[in-house]
């Protein structure tokens, strides 16, 4: 080629160029979300995730792209679908279902970022060093589930002052159950009360859980702050119905499924903060500088349609200090 056609030929590439890159569209980043649930993430957990990270800036399918790994509540799998997003390379880890998902998430990798959402004692149980300094690759915000176990059997007390015994479920497999067990125990102590722990693992065990209340004629149940109940809310509700069990839950989704009454943290914001710090982190920020998020609220609902339906009258001042009320 001789010099002038070689010049000739450099000048209009150059000139062609910049068009080709303006025509290129920058590739999305990659999250994933892990679920020790359903990989199809419960309402409460999608539509908060969602509302944080279009607060970030990002949007699942314009800029942002979401890679889905559940369990089904077989925790065993977790480790394994969670070595499924880290060999995809996303940029970032999102959990989803309480600790069992950000532990398994935390063991795959100690440099892929890593959120979590409503975790309970999320220092005890070994995720991050401190709240405000949550140190290595992990962050989220702290969900005070089972810590208000004891709230929740008060509340009871209050609805069922004639009732001498109660029930109260938790997920075998729970990471610290024995605590929460303990916790429980000692609660109704103090409420001189009688309390009898059920351990169910999967929806036939929830059932059978049932079953054994209604044998021992106990009126009154608690249910534990866990994902696997969540998973199985309509289950859960719908037996307390059938049975007619004065059930209190830990979160107000229960309420609006027909549950008689609930108090505790607003689970959709907890993850509407999830998605706001993955989309802090996708900018640049790193999780190590993200403290810890605690709730500054609990909701108290109440549904007065299921307490009619139980034959239980709720007292004024209980009434009076709910934030929803469903007539």
């Amino acid at each position: 080629m001789r010099r002038r056609d070689f010049i000739a030929f450099l000048s209009s590439a150059a000139a062609a160029w910049p068009l080709t890159v303006r025509g290129q569209r920058p590739s999305s980043p990659l999250i994933g979300v892990l679920s020790s649930g359903p990989a199809k993430l419960r309402e409460d957990q999608s539509d908060g995730l969602r509302r944080g990270l279009k607060e970030a800036g990002f949007v699942e399918g314009e800029n942002l792209s979401i890679e889905y790994r559940g369990a089904d509540d077989h925790y065993d799998r977790l480790p394994a679908l969670a070595a499924e997003l880290v060999s995809q390379s996303v940029a970032v880890i999102a959990t989803a279902g309480g600790p069992v998902a950000a532990l398994a998430a935390k063991s795959a990798t100690n440099t892929i970022p890593i959120v979590f959402a409503a975790v309970s004692d999320p220092v005890k149980s070994g995720l991050v060093a401190s709240l405000n300094r949550p140190g290595g690759n992990v962050t989220g915000n702290a969900g005070l589930t089972i810590e208000l176990d004891a709230k929740r059997l008060e509340l009871l007390s209050e609805l069922t002052p004639r009732t001498r015994v109660i029930g109260a479920l938790v997920n075998a497999n729970r990471p610290g159950v024995d605590v929460e067990e303990h916790d429980l125990l000692e609660a109704a102590k103090k409420l001189g009360r009688e309390l009898v722990i059920l351990r169910t693992a999967d929806g036939p065990s929830i059932e059978s859980a049932f079953d054994t209340l209604a044998k021992r004629d106990i009126a009154g149940l608690v249910v534990g702050a866990d994902a696997l109940f969540n998973d199985h809310r309509q289950q859960v509700v719908s037996l307390a119905a059938r049975y007619a069990l004065a059930g209190v839950y830990p979160w107000r989704e229960y309420v609006t499924a027909g549950g008689l009454l609930s108090y505790g943290a607003n689970l959709l914001e907890g993850y509407r903060l999830s998605g706001l710090y993955v989309g802090r982190i996708l900018k640049g920020e790193k999780p190590a500088d993200l403290p810890v998020v605690q709730p500054q609220k609990f909701e108290l609902a109440i549904n007065l349609r299921t307490a009619k339906t139980l034959a239980i009258d709720i007292p004024p001042a209980v009434i009076a200090r709910a934030d929803e009320v469903i007539e």
